[in-house]
């Protein structure tokens, strides 16, 4: 019996043990025509076991270059993209900069930095005054919903001012609405536990002041029944 401790490195476990020796062999093919029909065949096979790599751009790109690595690169086949090598696959990539930006409000962040030196750009009088308006209620809007409160106009003007040296101001008030938490057992209306116009207790049926049903007591004042005429 073999065992997989006894078998050689399996490069790729996606595709298998039967392929890696399908490719073993085509190796060994000695003659280049029979060994070039039998790498085409592979690679269909390849494309057959992992149908997802059909969703995958360039997926017989794809397919070669395994072709290839699970051969170790000693393959000698002709494929119809560039034949990939040891130290192409292996390669680290070049590390992407990081965007380093140090806002000097770190409070508000650095895409309102940015839009303010816009407005402080902006030569247009009404276009800079909506910019001062926009930035207003977004600062506030921020204050509100880290602070859970409320901030006055005149806080926010004030920041706005040492952020832009005076140069911004704005005009109308940025209206946010107060974060307050909703009472308990209080619904959407404001009430607490009502039903209808009776303060949570349910009216009687029959009448303003009786129970309800009436019986057959005698009305005009008697505590005994009607006697019933035959």
């Amino acid at each position: 019996m073999e065992y997989n401790t006894t078998r050689n490195h399996l490069t790729m476990k996606e595709y298998g043990r039967h392929v890696q020796r399908m490719i073993e062999h085509v190796q060994t093919i000695e003659e280049p025509e029979r060994r070039q029909r039998n790498a085409h065949a592979v690679i269909e096979l390849m494309g057959f076991l992992n149908p997802h790599l059909k969703n995958v751009e360039d997926f017989r790109h794809k397919l070669w270059d395994h072709l290839f690595l699970i051969a170790d690169f000693k393959l000698d086949v002709k494929s119809p993209y560039p034949i990939p090598t040891r130290e192409t696959l292996k390669a680290k990539p070049h590390p992407l900069p990081y965007p380093k930006r140090h806002p000097k409000f770190s409070h508000l962040g650095k895409n309102l930095e940015v839009i303010i030196n816009k407005a402080l750009a902006e030569e247009n009088p009404e276009k800079r005054l909506g910019f001062a308006n926009a930035i207003a209620y977004y600062m506030k809007l921020a204050y509100n919903n880290w602070h859970k409160e409320i901030v006055h106009d005149d806080a926010i003007q004030s920041e706005l001012t040492g952020i832009t040296q005076g140069q911004l101001t704005f005009t109308n008030t940025p209206y946010v609405k107060a974060y307050r938490m909703q009472p308990e057992g209080r619904d959407n209306r404001g009430n607490y536990g009502k039903r209808g116009n009776g303060g949570g207790k349910f009216q009687p049926r029959g009448g303003s002041g009786g129970g309800g049903r009436r019986d057959s007591r005698d009305s005009r004042g008697g505590g005994g029944f009607k006697k019933k005429r035959y």
